[in-house]
């Protein structure tokens, strides 16, 4: 009795040799591609780039709040000795009107607009700022009277000290009050970057579109970027040297290489246009995730 031969199968084909990853990027200058380690992302697994606010303009905001509180508990206190001069209270009324006073402008009142602004204080509409909680959503109202409570002691007895030793260590620059409601201030109002004029070349355009472009160095965009901008005004040694080795250090973020006989010009000003490009559209996408998120429960 004769057994069936088994079938034989085709030999696998052989792999394709995988591309190789760019070099590791610190998570603090994931700009263009992935997610870094301070992102926030959505559902849709992308990254939601809601940058903090900087010290300078957290200083300043909280000083016109400041101004604004004061003003106002200044000008109740003038409204309030004229009316003990007219009319005679019992020492302990005229205390709890003062106290109610001081609550009243000190604190229900950044309370209240936090809340009904979703985030916006007086200062912080004046300068573009929001404030969010940590997972880049908005406020509610037990962290909006929390930052209120707090910066009673911080900003208007402590003269914003404690505000700002905590905004400097705090890699996200969070207050005192932040730190304990657990929020932070966002800038609100964000505009694309300047139009840069640096042309895509035509035949490199599908390698670039293709291409995975890891975060550069802040020194090594300036310097491509000057490059390209004063190219013409280098002699043609300086051009070849210094094109030969900025397209060196590039291409250690850049995979695949670029075509073989693609100049040291062509491949710079295909990575610069194309990092724009991205950076573009990244921006606009956050935005449009950035208005949803807090037009939502409007």
């Amino acid at each position: 009795m004769s057994h069936p031969v088994p079938a034989r199968y085709p030999a696998p084909a052989p792999r394709p040799p995988m591309r190789p990853l760019p070099p590791p990027v610190a998570p603090s200058h994931s700009g263009t591609r992935g997610v870094g380690r301070d992102d926030f992302v959505s559902g849709e697994a992308v990254a939601l780039d809601l940058p903090s606010a900087n010290i300078g303009l957290r200083v300043l905001s909280g000083v016109l709040d400041v101004m604004v509180g004061w003003a106002l508990f200044v000008l109740g206190l003038i409204g309030f000795s004229k009316l003990l001069e007219k009319v005679k209270l019992d020492e302990a009324l005229a205390n709890g009107l003062f106290t109610s006073w001081f609550v009243l402008v000190l604190i229900a009142l950044p309370f209240v607009v936090e809340t009904a602004t979703r985030g916006k204080s007086l200062g912080h509409l004046a300068l573009g700022l929001r404030t969010v909680n940590d997972d880049a959503g908005l406020i509610t109202a037990r962290q909006a009277f929390a930052r209120a409570l707090v910066g009673v002691v911080e900003l208007y007895l402590l003269f914003g000290i404690p505000a700002l030793i905590t905004a400097a260590v705090s890699s996200k620059g969070k207050r005192l009050g932040d730190l304990i409601a657990g929020t932070y201030v966002i800038r609100d109002r964000r505009a694309a970057p300047p139009a840069r004029h640096v042309a895509m070349p035509p035949t490199l355009s599908e390698w670039a579109a293709t291409a995975d472009l890891a975060p550069m160095p802040a020194n090594l965009s300036n310097g491509i970027r000057g490059f390209l901008d004063r190219y013409a005004s280098f002699t043609p040694q300086a051009q070849a040297v210094t094109g030969q080795q900025l397209m060196a250090r590039a291409l250690g973020y850049v995979s695949p290489a670029p075509p073989s006989t693609a100049s040291p010009l062509e491949v710079l000003a295909a990575i610069s246009a194309e990092r724009y490009q991205r950076d573009a559209k990244r921006i606009a996408r956050n935005q449009k995730l950035q208005e949803a998120l807090f037009s939502s429960a409007r």
